[in-house]
């Protein structure tokens, strides 16, 4: 069951590093705004996607898979139709503890295999709302 509890919103907001699978590299989209707030706020953010060399001056990776670094959460910033795939490389990753999909993503199939895998999962929910609910 998908995470809900503010108790564990906060635990999952404790973490350092955010791989953000779709983020934009183009100001005034959602996917490049909330992981620069993010940034703002100390987070080491992972930027991930194929279609971007560089986002927030550091390499884009391709793939959640091909991130070499420790990631702490997996935040995602794609349609709900390409989460499947995404929860399974976050599953390959014994780093990656929690799977985050922004607001109107949801895939309750994958959010199950997530858990059932050992990670925690918070969905249709905004990564920078929640930040700010809880610890701004």
């Amino acid at each position: 069951m998908p995470v809900e509890s503010d108790d564990e919103l906060r635990e999952i907001l404790d973490a350092e590093t955010i791989a953000v699978v779709g983020c934009s590299s183009t100001p005034g989209k959602p996917a490049h705004g909330v992981p620069a707030y993010l940034r703002e706020q100390g987070y080491e953010v992972i930027p991930v996607n194929p279609y971007a060399d560089e986002i927030f001056d550091r390499p884009a990776y391709d793939s959640l898979a091909e991130v070499d670094e420790e990631v702490d959460v997996v935040d995602v910033f794609r349609p709900s139709e390409e989460v499947s795939g995404i929860v399974d490389e976050a599953i390959e990753r014994e780093d990656a503890g929690a799977v985050w999909t922004q607001l109107g993503i949801e895939d309750d199939e994958a959010a199950e295999r997530a858990e059932e895998a050992g990670k925690r999962v918070v969905q249709d929910r905004c990564m920078k709302v929640e930040h700010r609910r809880l610890l701004g």
